[in-house]
């Protein structure tokens, strides 16, 4: 059975988005690196990631992605080691970090969709890319490529979309281009 921890949602301005939470036992200092550090992002973000500076209004340049295009993308918010948010392929990625009584950190990924048929692709990618994270953060290594439309990536789309998350959004990689 395919687990699936994230959700579909609206948001108060009406754009669909889908979210996930992770809770670390990691200072939030540290979960922050998870989410800002190209070091720390190659274990587990789908592309590599440069950006010169984190701050609003900033360019952030993002390549090595086999099955996408390298692409530029906005810093929306920075406001360590809180909340984290950038524009990246006509969506939004925003990372918001809560400190634990007991030292830990949660983690919150929104990804805001330029389109809801992106819901079930989206989700999926970001269920394997967040496994990835989880198992860096254990100290696992990555046993499988945690990118392309190839399980458990498929496994985890069908299971999203069979929870009813919007799809028939193009899967890079997998899809022809028209």
């Amino acid at each position: 059975m395919t687990t699936t921890t994230g959700s579909y949602l609206t948001l108060d301005d009406g754009r669909p988005g889908v979210r996930f939470t992770r809770t670390y036992e990691k200072p939030i200092d540290r979960v922050w690196r998870y989410v800002t550090d190209p070091v720390d992002l190659a274990h587990w973000f789908p592309s590599t990631f440069e950006a010169g500076e984190l701050s609003p209004g900033a360019t952030i340049r993002f390549f090595d992605d086999p099955n996408m295009p390298e692409s530029v993308g906005t810093i929306v918010a920075a406001e360590p080691p809180r909340l984290f948010s950038f524009t990246w392929g006509g969506d939004e990625l925003q990372y918001d970090l809560e400190e634990r009584g007991d030292g830990g950190t949660h983690l919150t990924l929104t990804n805001v969709l330029l389109s809801a048929d992106a819901a079930a692709r989206n989700a999926a990618g970001w269920e394997v890319c967040l496994l990835a994270l989880d198992a860096a953060d254990r100290g696992a290594p990555l046993t499988e490529d945690h990118t392309g439309a190839t399980p458990p990536w498929k496994e985890l789309y069908d299971a999203y979309t069979a929870l009813g998350f919007p799809s028939g959004a193009p899967v890079p990689g997998m899809d022809e281009e028209s």
